[in-house]
């Protein structure tokens, strides 16, 4: 028993108080340089060049921007965007103009499109080159000569995220042996709701050739739903609607319906919402109100299209409209990708650099093309050429010109701009690569492999040129001039 007031309780006091007092300054001691770490922690270097641990923070880009809030395109101008994208850039398709019955000549013409014979080796996953038996065989497998004279067209929903290829096959192949990153027949994903053509289909039965409004290649049959036309094609229409404005969102588990049970739904999907579903009948065995019901499709035993009823949770990061396109909605968006890692193709659940800018611009309601090579030359859009032999002055006066959400294209690689500071313009990109010189002058291969912030002017492409030498467009969506 403590001395002190005769009383335990007592006597704790007056410890705890003499710990307080005594303690205190070895304790502040101790945490004051943490501390001060801590606080200088934004200004701290990352072992990228030139960027700051303050850099891959949105808030502090959006905090630069002097017109963070202002509307860059209102929802009429979008849609006059859109019109413009689907009536002039060859890359977009028109589901609803494709000839009904198919011609023959039609079809063998988008299957070989795609569809060419390899001209040049391939490895697979274990580094062995792919023997010219099995690429003859994907020849056999993409069955030209089964086409026939006309056919009916027809027209499906995709019911889950799903690879788009090259060939009918899941075989991957690579450039070299030992790179097992970027699968050569990997062309792109689809997502739940998409529509497709369905133009063709595999020797085997299990692949079909379709058509996206934005791609055409070879999907697994599995994942896509046949159904009416007016159906299909006004999936997409339907209001109202959410749209997904996280990286990615997930629909609610549930054993009761397992093909929309925890489905992952990417960055811009729009899904129709079951607005006339009673409020007090469950969904799958789930009370709906802390939930949005959406109409999900899919696929029944015979290939054919049914929608269902399934739960997106109230705190997913979703919205009841596309976002407004703002500066500073266009940081926030690209942001929460920061990290992923990089997917050719759409591989690892993922994108690339061209699908990350895609789907940043498709939360607001913006329409692009699939490929680098197609948004940036792009007619519907505000292009900014440049040739081989421009000017350093030329290049760098447009870099220096950036405004926000800017693409800024090099061969085989799209970046957005973020801003400027320290002198130097700023880029959010997806990357399998990222190099340049070091301290002593030799040259940093990175290996970044994902969705990364970086400077553009040391950004290395080869060993002697410069991103800035190399490129090729700046595209931008904004309002076009008008003609007095």
């Amino acid at each position: 028993m403590s001395a002190v007031n005769g009383s335990p309780s007592a006597g704790r006091r007056t410890c705890r108080r003499l710990r307080a007092r005594w303690c205190a300054a070895p304790l502040l001691a101790l945490l004051l340089p943490a501390a001060l770490a801590w606080a200088g922690q934004a200004d701290a270097p990352t072992a990228v060049v030139d960027v700051r641990q303050a850099d891959l923070d949105p808030d502090h880009w959006i905090a630069l921007l002097p017109d963070r809030d202002r509307v860059i395109l209102d929802r009429a101008g979008i849609a006059a965007q859109n019109a413009r994208m689907r009536g002039q850039d060859k890359a977009i398709h028109d589901l609803a103009a494709l000839p009904d019955p198919l011609p023959r000549a039609f079809v063998r013409e988008q299957v070989q499109a795609l569809s060419a014979p390899p001209g040049r080796a391939l490895f697979d996953v274990r580094g062995v080159p792919v023997p010219q038996r099995e690429l003859d065989a994907l020849q056999r497998a993409i069955a030209l000569d089964a086409i026939p004279d006309g056919q009916p067209l027809r027209y499906g929903l995709v019911v889950h995220r799903a690879a788009l290829r090259t060939f009918p096959t899941a075989l991957r192949v690579f450039s070299s042996a030992g790179e097992t990153d970027i699968d050569r027949f990997q062309e792109s994903a689809l997502f739940p709701g998409d529509a497709v053509a369905v133009l063709h289909r595999s020797q085997d039965g299990k692949w079909l050739f379709v058509a996206s409004e934005r791609y055409a290649a070879w999907i697994e049959a599995a994942h896509v739903a046949v159904g009416p036309r007016e159906t299909v094609l006004g999936y997409g229409r339907r209001a109202p609607y959410v749209v997904v404005t996280g990286a990615t969102v997930r629909t609610t588990y549930t054993p009761e319906e397992p093909r929309v049970s925890a489905l992952q739904l990417d960055m811009g999907v729009r899904l129709p919402l079951r607005a006339d579903w009673p409020p007090t009948q469950a969904v799958n065995g789930q009370h709906p109100y802390a939930s949005h019901v959406v109409d999900l499709p899919v696929r029944n035993a015979d290939g054919g299209l049914a929608l269902v009823p399934a739960l997106v949770p109230r705190a997913a990061d979703v919205s009841t409209d596309y976002l407004p396109l703002t500066p500073a909605n266009l940081v926030r968006q690209s942001f929460k990708f920061l990290g992923e890692r990089y997917g050719w193709g759409h591989s690892y659940d993922a994108r690339d650099c061209s699908g990350f800018v895609s789907e940043v611009y498709r939360s607001f309601g913006i329409l692009v093309p699939r490929n680098t090579r197609d948004q940036a030359v792009s007619p519907a859009l505000d292009r900014i050429a440049f040739q081989p032999g421009d000017s350093r002055e030329r290049r760098m006066a447009a870099v220096r010109a950036l405004q926000t959400g800017d693409l800024v294209y090099i061969p085989g690689h799209v970046m957005m701009a973020l801003g400027h500071q320290r002198g130097l313009a700023f880029m959010i990109h997806d990357t399998n690569g990222g190099s340049w010189r070091g301290a002593d002058g030799s040259r940093v291969r990175a290996g970044l492999n994902g969705v990364s912030v970086t400077p553009l002017e040391p950004m290395l492409f080869g060993d002697t040129e410069t991103y800035v030498d190399r490129i090729t467009n700046i595209q931008r969506i904004r309002p076009r001039a008008t003609t007095p």
